[in-house]
């Protein structure tokens, strides 16, 4: 069982971070402020604070290419999602229910709509939520 919470603690912690960096946060941090307030772990104002303090300094760290400081972020995430779980197994039906709500739990479908613009293509076109360096050796 305790597998299954961190597995869930670590889906939760991604699905966070991932949405820190997203104009759709302030949905999300509320929802993330009463699952921790909820659990008696500060009250909302606190809670709602730190998550504005990480917000900044992930968006800092992503603009600036400091991936371990993006990593740490979600890292500290990660146990604080794995010990509120432990704590309240309970907790687990409402963290998937966020998670479910924005699309990241297993067997989810998500709609994607793609469009190209800028012109006519000649080469293939490919997308990605995220691309890490690429050299290219001519």
């Amino acid at each position: 069982m305790e597998a299954e919470l961190v597995a869930l603690a670590a889906a939760g912690a991604t699905a966070f971070v991932e949405q820190m960096a997203t104009d759709s946060w302030e949905q999300v941090r509320d929802r993330v402020v009463s699952f921790f307030s909820r659990r008696g772990e500060a009250e909302e104002e606190v809670v709602e604070e730190e998550l504005e303090l990480l917000r900044g300094e992930l968006t800092e760290a992503l603009s600036s290419g400091d991936e371990q400081t993006a990593s740490d972020v979600q890292a500290e995430w990660r146990t604080r999602l794995r010990r509120a779980l432990l704590a309240d197994p309970a907790a687990a039906a409402e963290l998937r229910s966020v998670l479910d709500e924005l699309g990241v739990l297993p067997g989810t479908q998500h709609v994607v709509h793609n469009s190209i613009s800028g012109g006519v293509q000649h080469a293939p076109v490919i997308q990605s939520g995220s691309v890490g360096i690429v050299n290219q050796h001519r």
